[in-house]
């Protein structure tokens, strides 16, 4: 092993040092709406009344733990690349790019109708974070983007069937 590679900050082969800084990048705006979007399903969660009360009030838990798995794989992929991963309240505050969740719903299709704009919206960011990983080089992480981006269609897909 020569010197270079004693230093480098990332042990994997085959990652640029771009990819690997939009990879940190991406995983963390994605973290940031992921643990807001978490946070406005428990909400729902603990606030949601009416109709179908034990359905949705289930559902949210399960896609509370759906997101939960993913929010882990994306930050132990940051911690992969040598990044840190940025889950604090304060800056989960800062940089997530979800609308904020309404404190005063209650109804069963309030909270379905707005966390459902919020899952639409977090799909669409890890589409793009996909295309931004896999553009730079970092296959991996956009895999990852990908198999979030399928359970949050799926979930969104679960709560839609509820408003119809």
């Amino acid at each position: 092993m020569n010197n270079k590679e004693l230093t480098m900050a990332v042990n994997v082969k085959g990652l640029s040092d771009n990819a690997r800084k939009t990879a940190i990048s991406e995983l963390n705006a994605r973290l940031a709406d992921s643990l807001a979007l978490g946070l406005a399903i428990k909400q729902a969660h603990w606030n949601v009344k009416g109709p179908n009360f034990i359905a949705v009030h289930e559902l949210f838990d399960t896609v509370y733990a759906n997101l939960q798995e993913q929010i882990d794989v994306m930050a132990e992929r940051v911690q992969i690349l040598d990044g840190v991963a940025l889950g604090t309240a304060e800056l989960v505050a800062k940089n997530a790019t979800l609308d904020e969740y309404p404190t005063d719903l209650t109804k069963v299709a309030d909270h379905l109708t707005a966390i459902c704009a919020r899952l639409r919206d977090h799909g669409a960011n890890l589409r793009a974070a996909i295309d931004a990983t896999d553009d730079a080089g970092d296959a991996d992480t956009a895999d990852i983007f990908t198999a979030a981006s399928r359970v949050a269609d799926k979930d969104l897909w679960f709560m839609e069937s509820h408003l119809e």
